[in-house]
């Protein structure tokens, strides 16, 4: 890939809006009309369900949802305007929630998903394989494929992890914001054990039915232990470069080469205190002027409200643009290769989104600017879901390679 990028325009905060007629933004409809963009993650079932609860399916869903009482960042007109040919939809669960609740929370989350594409049979159809995204998207219709956030929602049982494979997830997020029994969360303290041996069973079981690995929000020692022991490629179905931005949650340096030798792909994100260091103090230092104005004015809401809005007139929030998640894009492709890089905006999971990446109508504008920072359509349609498809044909064959074994009899 020829770049025409020197280091310096890693400092890049944003890039100016793009007009309609922009050359570059016209390159990129066309480099997604070949390819259409594959997202890796994106949460508008739960936002749905916190919306109307079950009375999602009363709502109308190619109506433009930035005029919803709360407003989304995702409907249909807006993902066929994006160029979406492929959705990982989230079906999120708490990891405070345990046990049976979150397996029932779970399969209410995966009835939404099914429930949508059997609403709008025109614009969303169920895709197992890459086979599969591959048909759909020529139709113009959302290739709709789950994914579970959080390895406790299986509760420790591989016959419920077989189950929601039968249901159309084709990916499960090892930890959430929690440690489990068997693997480590990004979130809390590492411990001396990152992978137990029911862990490395679970990815044992995930290989032999075709299901992804997604190494987002675990720890740097749990990625390196699912990494040793993967047969299939791995993904990051929301995650950036920590060289970059020193957040936990992104992929640190010392791992891009471990996931390039594994042959997964890192699906870069948009949440905005992952990818900006100042954005992620700022928003530090909110969180603690709000506990401290809570616990100095404990039962006067009022005084604790108008606490905030004089901290937030004085500390203006640091701004974070398509620049932001382009140089994210940028230390990926460089340390894990051009084959390993998607998207994944977690939108409708974040609170707000870079400027100019407000919704899922905004992929041909990111793929533009990746267009002007020296990208080749080719590289483009690599990083727009090639990548992804490509990782997907993999762990389907190493599925068939496992096709003879028998499920691990195995106890946490």
């Amino acid at each position: 890939m020829k770049m025409l990028l020197v280091a310096g325009l890693l400092a890049v905060t944003a890039t100016p809006a793009m007009a309609l007629d922009d050359p570059l933004l016209k390159r990129a409809e066309a480099v997604l009309k070949r390819q259409p963009i594959i997202d890796g993650h994106n949460d508008w079932p739960g936002a749905l369900r916190g919306s109307f609860g079950e009375g999602w399916w009363s709502q109308d869903l190619k109506a433009d949802s930035r005029g919803f009482k709360r407003p989304l960042m995702t409907d249909i007109p807006r993902l066929h305007q994006g160029r979406v040919g492929g959705q990982f939809w989230s079906v999120y669960v708490p990891a405070s929630v345990t046990g049976p609740q979150a397996v029932k929370s779970t399969i209410e989350q995966i009835d939404i998903v099914r429930g949508f594409v059997a609403k709008y049979p025109a614009d969303f159809e169920l895709a197992s394989t890459a086979a599969d995204i591959r048909r759909i998207q020529k139709t113009g219709k959302v290739a709709s494929l789950l994914g579970v956030e959080g390895g406790s929602q299986i509760d420790n049982s591989l016959p419920v992890l077989r189950m929601y494979h039968a249901l159309g997830v084709r990916y499960m997020t090892l930890t959430h914001t929690k440690h489990n029994d068997w693997a480590d969360s990004a979130n809390e303290p590492a411990r001396a054990n990152p992978l137990s041996d029911y862990g490395k069973a679970v990815i044992k079981e995930m290989n032999r039915i075709g299901m992804l690995v997604d190494l987002s929000h675990v720890s740097p020692g749990t990625m390196k232990a699912v990494l040793a022991v993967s047969k299939a490629p791995v993904i990051y179905s929301h995650s950036s470069a920590r060289g970059l931005a020193d957040h936990v949650r992104n992929v640190p340096d010392d791992v891009l080469p471990l996931v390039k030798a594994n042959g997964g792909v890192v699906m870069a994100t948009y949440v905005p205190g992952f990818i900006n260091s100042a954005r992620q103090a700022w928003e530090a230092a909110r969180t603690g002027e709000r506990s401290r104005l809570g616990a100095l004015h404990i039962t006067d809401i009022a005084r604790q409200a108008a606490g905030m809005a004089e901290w937030d007139a004085k500390n203006p929030r640091p701004p974070v643009g398509i620049g932001h998640v382009a140089d994210h894009i940028d230390r990926l492709v460089k340390l894990a290769g051009i084959d390993h890089v998607g998207i994944g905006g977690d939108l409708d999971g974040i609170d707000s989104t870079p400027t100019g990446l407000e919704g899922v109508e905004t992929y041909p504008a990111l793929i533009a600017e990746l267009l002007r920072r020296g990208y080749s359509d080719a590289d483009c349609e690599k990083i727009a879901g090639g990548n992804l498809l490509r990782v997907m044909a993999g762990a389907e064959q190493v599925a068939d390679s496992m096709a003879g074994d028998v499920p691990p009899d195995v106890r946490p």
